[in-house]
C-alpha cells in the first residue's frame, strides 16, 4: 500500500490509505464497476446492478453499463472510501462522483440498480440509499418498470 500511495503522490494524485482521491475511468465493466488508469478496479458501494458480464444478461444490464459508461468514461472521478477498502474479489470499494454528482445515489435514483448493505461499508448511508431506492420502486424507474423480477437485490 505504501508503494501505491508513492506512486500515486509523484503523479500529482493525492491518496487515502484505501486508495487514490482521483482518478480517470478507463474501462467501465457493468452499472457498478469500473477500472481506473493504472488497472484498479473499483465496486461501487450501496449498489448491485444488473449483471452483463460472464455470460449472464440480466434485464436492465446493459442499460445500467450504458449509463454508468455515459457518466464516468474517460472522466476523472472522485473517490470516497468508507469502514471495508476491498471487497472479497478484490476490488476497491468507493463512493464515485464525477463533476459534482455521486453516481452511486444517481444509478439507484434512476433506477439502474438496487440496495446492497454488505457490512460494515456503507451502514452511514444505508438508510438513504434505501430510501431513494423506495422512491425508484414507487415511479416503477428504470428496471422497476422494465422487468418483471428485479436482477439484483
Amino acid at each position: 500500500m505504501k508503494l501505491l500511495a508513492a506512486a500515486l503522490a509523484v503523479a500529482g494524485w493525492a491518496c487515502t490509505p484505501c486508495g487514490p482521491d482521483s482518478a480517470e475511468v478507463v474501462d467501465v465493466t457493468d452499472g457498478d464497476t469500473i477500472t481506473l488508469a493504472g488497472g484498479e478496479k473499483i465496486r461501487y458501494l450501496l449498489l448491485d446492478a444488473p449483471e452483463t458480464t460472464g455470460g449472464k444478461s440480466d434485464c436492465y444490464g446493459a442499460e445500467a453499463r450504458d449509463f454508468n459508461r455515459s457518466l464516468v468514461l474517460g472522466k476523472v472521478v472522485t473517490l470516497r472510501y468508507d469502514a471495508e477498502c476491498k471487497d472479497r474479489f478484490g476490488r476497491r470499494l468507493a463512493y464515485v462522483a464525477v463533476e459534482g454528482r455521486e453516481v452511486n445515489r444517481l444509478m439507484v435514483e434512476r433506477g439502474f440498480g438496487c440496495v446492497l448493505f454488505i457490512p460494515p461499508a456503507g451502514a452511514g448511508r444505508k438508510a438513504e440509499f434505501e430510501e431513494v431506492e423506495a422512491q425508484a420502486k414507487a415511479e416503477r424507474r428504470g428496471l422497476w418498470g422494465a422487468c418483471s423480477t428485479a436482477p439484483c437485490g
